[in-house]
C-alpha cells in the first residue's frame, strides 16, 4: 500500500512485473473530509517584474531553446531531459544552454513577488500552523533570514531536526521552511497551511507535500488548505500542470525494459530524510 506509486525516473513501471496490477485507488479528493482532513487547492500566479521577464528570463530561455533546437532535443520526456543532460557536457554550447536553464528556473522559482505574496499568506493565516516548500536550499535560506521562520534541509544535523519539529508540532513555532527534506517520513498533524513556492513536476512530490496537511489531528473539523505560487508566463505553468495531473496507469510491459531505461535510468534524486533516521 503506498500513497505515492508514481516515479520520475519510470520505475514505478516495474510493479507490473514485481507484484502484479493496482487493484484498488482512491484519490484525495475522494477521501477528503473521510479519511483525510476537508482541503482546498489554490493557485496563485505571480507576474515577473519587468526586468527579470524581459531582461533575464525570456534571454535564458532563447539560449536554451536554441541549443535544444540545434541538437533536435524534447524536454517533453524523461528521456529528453537526459540527452539535455548529457549533450550540456559535451560542448560550451552545450555549458552555456545548462547554464540558461538553470538561470530561467531560479528567476522563476524566487522571484521578489512570491515573497511578496508569502509574507501576504504568513499574516492573513498565522497563528496556524504554517509549512513552506522550496525547490532548492539557497531559498530556504533566504526567507529563513528574510521572515526569521526556522528552516530544516538535507544539511541540518539529525538532532537539530528532531529539535525543530518537536518545536513545531508544539506551541514554539508556527512556522517552517523546508525543501525536498520533509516531503516524507514526518507526521506533523497541526499542520493546516501548506504553501508551495516551487518544485518538480513530478505528481509523487506534489501528492506527499500535499500529505503534509492532510492528517486530520485531533478534531474531524480541520480545513487544509495548499497555496500554489506559479510564476506566470513561465515554464512553471507547465510543470504546476504536470504535477497535478491525474497518475498514469501502470502499463502491462515486457520482461526485458528497453534500450533507453536501461542507459538512462536514474535514482530519485535525493534520499528522503525519515524521522525515524
Amino acid at each position: 500500500m503506498t500513497a505515492t506509486p508514481e516515479r520520475s525516473d519510470g520505475k514505478d513501471q516495474d510493479l507490473q512485473q514485481l507484484i502484479g496490477n493496482i487493484v484498488y485507488q482512491r484519490t484525495p479528493e475522494s477521501l477528503s473530509g473521510d479519511a483525510l482532513a476537508l482541503y482546498q487547492h489554490i493557485q496563485l500566479q505571480v507576474q515577473l517584474t519587468p526586468a527579470e521577464e524581459e531582461e533575464d528570463y525570456h534571454q535564458a530561455i532563447a539560449i536554451r531553446n536554441q541549443f535544444l533546437r540545434d541538437n533536435h532535443i524534447s524536454l517533453g520526456s524523461l528521456q529528453g531531459w537526459q540527452y539535455f543532460v548529457a549533450a550540456s557536457c559535451r560542448t560550451p554550447a552545450g555549458r552555456r544552454a545548462m547554464l540558461a536553464h538553470r538561470q530561467a528556473k531560479d528567476i522563476a522559482s524566487g522571484t521578489a513577488g512570491k515573497l511578496h505574496i508569502l509574507a501576504d499568506l504568513i499574516e492573513q493565516h498565522y497563528p496556524n500552523k504554517i509549512l513552506i516548500f522550496t525547490n532548492d536550499n539557497a531559498t530556504v535560506y533566504r526567507i529563513s533570514q528574510d521572515f526569521l521562520i526556522p528552516a530544516i534541509t538535507h544539511q541540518t544535523p539529525v538532532k537539530e531536526r528532531h529539535q525543530t519539529l518537536q518545536h513545531f508540532r508544539g506551541k514554539k513555532y508556527n512556522i517552517l521552511v523546508t525543501s525536498h527534506v520533509l516531503n516524507e517520513g514526518v507526521d506533523v498533524p497541526n499542520a493546516k497551511i501548506a504553501i508551495i513556492l516551487s518544485g518538480t513536476g513530478s505528481s509523487r512530490e506534489y501528492i506527499q507535500r500535499l500529505g503534509r496537511v492532510l492528517r486530520k489531528g485531533t478534531t474531524d473539523t480541520k480545513q487544509a488548505t495548499l497555496y500554489e505560487l506559479v510564476a506566470k508566463n513561465t515554464n512553471e505553468e507547465q510543470i504546476s500542470q504536470r504535477r497535478r495531473s491525474p497518475p498514469k496507469p501502470i502499463q502491462k510491459q515486457n520482461n526485458t525494459p528497453s534500450l533507453w531505461q536501461q542507459e538512462f535510468r536514474v535514482a530519485e534524486s535525493s534520499k528522503p530524510w525519515r524521522e525515524e533516521e
